[in-house]
């Protein structure tokens, strides 16, 4: 074998351990930035900012992945989904992976150098605490996936951060939709799970909803739907809005029909799915802004 061939194994491994190859994890996490960064530019985003945004859910996702493998490295090896995944598998070392998670971090941080103020520099230590401080919560906290849900939304105050100088009350019920919407998905995502959690002790949400589950994850879908309802009409959104929450309900009716039966490979595919859900909201703040509503300020 080469050097060049050497080089490009290692360099699929760190892909893999950043889960490049599933960008499901991304586009969860970027949604709601941008419902942020649209109402915070009122319909109009700074593209420069925009892209940094971007990039920086790409970076601050794959860092994710690599300290929440690492903090898993022990469990993912008894559990049939992820015992391949590098660092289970032997084929990547813990001091390659604090190694990437370090370059991983001094890269978002590079990106937002620019941008830098108090503020969001405060943001953004909050940030990195959220992100790899969240593995470690499956040991002790019951629902895990809120921890998630903040970690993964804390895009959202600072994009208002960026953009206004400020992080106005609209901006905290974004989270907390966001918070209810990772509380839907990831426990759907723990349903996959949920015989091998039970074996190695881990805390997750599908354990401590018990036999309620199902309804609860349809009662976060709802609190969701209903904290983005109210957003909407605290900025005076009209029906294009309206029209993408009516979207992003049908598709969380449709999950429902997937996770009923609790069958492993249907809730993960109800897990995936959630993109659309994102994507219809999204839709819906883009189409309200393009079609000259009410106006963030």
């Amino acid at each position: 074998m080469t050097t060049l061939d050497l080089i490009k194994q290692r360099l699929d491994l760190y892909e893999k351990l950043m889960r490049l190859d599933k960008p499901i994890g991304i586009l969860l996490l970027l949604w709601p930035t941008l419902w942020a960064v649209w109402i915070a530019g009122n319909g109009r985003p700074n593209w420069a900012i925009l892209w940094v945004f971007v990039l920086g859910t790409v970076l601050m996702r794959s860092a994710g992945c690599v300290i929440n493998d690492y903090a898993d490295r022990n469990f993912d090896p008894h559990v049939e989904r992820t015992k391949s995944r590098p660092l289970a598998a032997g084929t990547v070392t813990t001091r390659e992976a604090f190694i990437l998670f370090g370059c991983l971090v001094v890269a978002a941080f590079l990106l937002i150098l620019p941008l830098l103020t108090p503020l969001l520099g405060g943001l953004a230590v909050v940030a990195l605490f959220l992100a790899a401080s969240y593995p470690f919560t499956k040991r002790f906290f019951a629902i895990p996936q809120a921890y998630l849900g903040v970690a993964f939304g804390f895009g959202i105050p600072m994009a208002f951060a960026v953009m206004l100088g400020r992080i106005p009350e609209i901006a905290w019920w974004l989270l907390l939709a966001n918070v209810f919407w990772a509380m839907a998905y990831d426990t759907e995502y723990a349903l996959v799970d949920r015989e091998d959690d039970i074996r190695i002790g881990i805390k997750t949400s599908a354990l401590t909803f018990g036999r309620y589950d199902i309804a609860a994850i349809m009662l976060c879908y709802g609190v969701t739907l209903a904290l983005l309802g109210w957003v909407g009409w605290w900025l005076g959104f009209g029906w294009p809005y309206a029209t993408g929450l009516l979207v992003a309900a049908g598709i969380a009716g449709y999950h429902y029909t997937l996770i009923c039966e609790r069958e492993r490979m249907r809730c993960f595919k109800a897990f995936l799915h959630n993109n659309w859900f994102g994507a219809a909201v999204f839709a819906g703040i883009a189409a309200d802004y393009l079609l000259g509503h009410w106006r963030f300020s």
